[in-house]
């Protein structure tokens, strides 16, 4: 039996928001129990959460879900109507709302009552300018406070809010905001990254010159960059005049299915797909995420490390509905220092401190120890997405950072603006498990068949089997719901297929072996490629990799590439422990046919590798939409390898 790495005292399970959820449906006080009633009852579940939430609305709870014939047009709760401002500025909730902080060691704190008036005061200014139900307003922002009040006042009056950092290029903003077309554009006059200020207006300047109905844009003072606010292709205003008299918000009440965000496929195989979220199914999907599966309670002070062109924005500042700070940083993780993060998450008080698991094996590549550093007492969790997060990223978090703390590996995504799979409180954590399966999420592992497979029966393909309140409106500009259709339920028809492929443990819980599209087929059998990289992140002269199969001899093989320290180079002595490592803890079928060392790999804007544009350069394929990618130029080390000819 495998043993836990952590295990939640009787006290911490007792004192549970799920407990307390348990005893409000009368049920025995265990997450099995609740998970299983949650997806036999999933109306109930859902109408029993938002009463027990205190979540805002108008309207019956009743009926809570209406189903149809095909599951992505089962709809929730017709009859109610709510705010998604109204929650993240509920009354009862007091406090800071958020702290700013800046790479450069700047920092800002809001109240909550500071914040309303803000919001009451842009709000308004938005109605004044025709905003309302169905109108699109854009952020190109970075993580700061001045983003958290744009959406709020945009949520405010029934629109909807898209947005992507400042680092994007041109293109890669024309290629998001060109199909949503936003009436209003908030944007920086610059911003910082790794010790260095960037400009943004011109490049805003250009953007705002091809966004055909584009009404105004709204300049946050940010870097201190000056710029001509009357010289602007379009009518140009300044964020801190709009909101110079504060004034207590009017909230717009919309249908639960209504859309609140747009946010954006990474875009590295097309033109990224717009993908629509409701205000209801949002709301009510997140505040459930962290208050039962996180255990964020009011006053916790909660962070992430995201930008605005990650999901990940979204689901943080869903927090403010908990009664939570938002922690809010921008700027590189590791300036100026490897410790940076970890410093400030001791400095602030962090309760939940959320990252990458390819921070986390950074850090402790860096050889940080964060226990050296302080005895972190308030921070209560940990949450890691992006990839599969490493056995040894679990152990190093319980050895180096934190014996006392929840790890939660989490796994969802942009599609549905939250999480299949995450951590539970109540629950133990194993090392390289993600604990379990989301409340009222009827997940399964199904074989190419469909067939489900049993916990511990082997990998599969990750499904979802049932409606859920966070699945898409539908894709922007996709009028008869076909491209939506494709891309989810045409796998298995009429169930949501994710594109993940894992597998249920013995333990309960489940391991993410890789995209489903990325798995590797040598001879014909499946291989994920985070098995791979397990194994060679294990190995210290390796800094980051990346697999792909490679079209050889009517067969596929293995190719590994390799990212290494500086000064090292890859000899046979190396290529050797790297194929014995991998040998020794998986199958000889993993084992590669080919290690290159290359000086960088390609990783989309928010950290994750792709496979998928890489494996299309080794083949001489064109790759889509590079503006998708935080390093495109990375791709170039991939065209015409002499070792991948023979």
């Amino acid at each position: 039996m495998t043993t836990a790495l952590w295990t939640p005292s009787q006290d911490q399970i007792d004192a549970s928001e799920i407990s307390r959820l348990c005893q409000h449906f009368g049920l025995a006080p265990t997450f099995q129990a609740l998970h299983q009633f949650s997806i036999e009852q999933p109306g109930a579940f859902w109408a029993g959460w938002l009463t027990h939430a205190d979540i805002i609305t108008n309207g019956s709870l009743s009926p809570s879900l209406i189903s149809a014939p095909q599951m992505k047009d089962a709809e929730w709760f017709p009859d109610l109507q709510l705010n998604f401002a109204a929650n993240c500025l509920a009354p009862h909730y007091t406090g800071s709302a958020f702290v700013e902080l800046k790479e450069n060691g700047d920092r800002r704190e809001l109240s909550r009552d500071a914040l309303r008036g803000q919001v009451g005061a842009l709000s308004h200014w938005l109605r004044t300018q025709g905003v309302g139900r169905g109108d699109v307003v854009a952020g190109f922002l970075p993580n700061g406070g001045d983003a958290v009040l744009a959406m709020l006042a945009c949520a405010a009056v029934g629109a909807i809010w898209t947005s992507c950092s400042p680092d994007f290029g041109t293109s890669g903003v024309l290629d998001r905001f060109g199909q949503t077309r936003p009436k209003v554009l908030f944007c920086v006059d610059g911003y910082h990254y790794n010790g260095k200020t960037h400009d943004a207006w011109q490049k805003i300047q250009s953007v705002a010159a091809s966004l055909p109905g584009l009404q105004a844009i709204v300049r946050v003072s940010y870097a201190g960059a000056p710029a001509d606010l009357a010289a602007s292709v379009v009518p140009a205003h300044g964020l801190e005049d709009l909101i110079a008299a504060p004034r207590a918000p009017e909230y717009t009440p919309v249908g639960f299915r209504d859309p609140l965000f747009i946010l954006y496929s990474s875009g590295t195989t097309g033109a990224p797909k717009c993908i629509i979220h409701s205000a209801g199914g949002t709301l009510a999907q997140l505040t459930k995420e962290h208050r039962l599966h996180v255990g964020l309670q009011a006053g916790d002070r909660l962070f992430y490390y995201t930008t605005l062109g990650w999901m990940m924005w979204n689901w943080l500042v869903t927090g403010l509905a908990s009664g939570a700070t938002l922690m809010l940083f921008d700027g590189s993780p590791f300036y100026p220092g490897p410790a940076a993060l970890v410093e400030l998450a001791d400095a602030e008080r962090f309760s939940v401190f959320g990252t990458s698991a390819k921070y986390l094996a950074a850090l402790e590549k860096a050889a940080v120890v964060p226990r050296d550093m302080a005895p972190f007492e308030s921070l209560k969790a940990i949450l890691s997405t992006g990839s599969p997060l490493a056995h040894e990223s679990f152990e190093f978090v319980y050895r180096d950072w934190k014996s006392d703390v929840l790890l939660g590996s989490i796994s969802g995504g942009t599609d549905i603006v939250s999480c299949f799979v995450l951590s539970d409180p109540t629950s133990p954590v194993y090392a390289g498990q993600i604990q379990r399966a989301g409340l009222g999420m009827d997940v399964r592992i199904v074989d190419e068949a469909g067939n489900e497979l049993a916990p511990g029966a082997g990998k599969g393909e990750l499904i979802c089997a049932t409606p859920f309140p966070s699945m898409p409106v539908g894709f922007w500009n996709d009028p008869d719901g076909s491209r939506y259709q494709a891309a989810y339920f045409d796998r298995f028809p009429g169930i949501w297929a994710h594109g993940d492929y894992a597998e249920q443990t013995v333990e309960g819980g489940y391991i993410i072996h890789g995209r489903s599209d990325a798995t590797l087929n040598p001879g014909g059998v499946r291989i994920g490629t985070a098995e791979i990289y397990r194994q060679v992140e294990r190995v210290e002269s390796v800094i980051d990799c990346l697999a792909i199969g490679q079209r050889w001899e009517d067969d596929v093989r293995v190719v590994l590439f390799v990212v290494l320290r500086d000064g090292l180079t890859l000899d046979a002595a190396l290529e050797k422990t790297l194929r014995t490592e991998i040998r020794t803890h998986t199958t000889p079928r993993h084992v590669p046919a080919r290690i290159v060392q290359v000086p960088e790999l390609p990783r989309t804007r928010s950290g994750k590798l792709v496979e998928l544009a890489v494996r299309s350069v080794v083949h001489n394929e064109p790759v889509a939409n590079t503006e998708a990618l935080a390093n495109p130029g990375a791709l170039d080390y991939f065209k015409n390898l002499d070792a991948l000819t023979n």
